[in-house]
């Protein structure tokens, strides 16, 4: 198996600056960039890796909608025949105005 030098009188670039440092010094980015010391940054947490979320697409169990009741019986009902069915009420509003300023 080959050996390699121990790089100790060696000098080598930095690639953002161009730079001379010593070798042993010189530190690899997390984008594979060899940089010296000083300039050396960190990978910053958002540039992954990501956690996979995945957003449900359905309900489990699920129920077609109904088909509410529209009638609407508001206070004591009257008997208007002999099937006491409630009698259909009628309501009306007098003169309205609106003004807008």
């Amino acid at each position: 198996m080959a050996k390699f030098a121990s790089g100790k009188d060696s000098y080598a670039i930095c690639d953002r600056s161009g730079l001379r440092y010593p070798y042993k010094v010189m530190r690899t980015e997390w984008n594979g960039l060899r940089v010296g010391p000083d300039q050396y940054e960190p990978k910053h947490p958002q540039l992954g890796p990501f956690r996979k979320v995945v957003d449900p697409q359905a309900l489990q169990n699920a129920r077609p909608d109904r088909t509410e009741p529209m009638d609407v019986y508001v206070g004591l009902p009257t008997v208007e025949n002999e099937n006491l069915r409630p009698a259909t009420g009628f309501g009306q509003v007098g003169l309205v105005t609106v003004t807008t300023s």
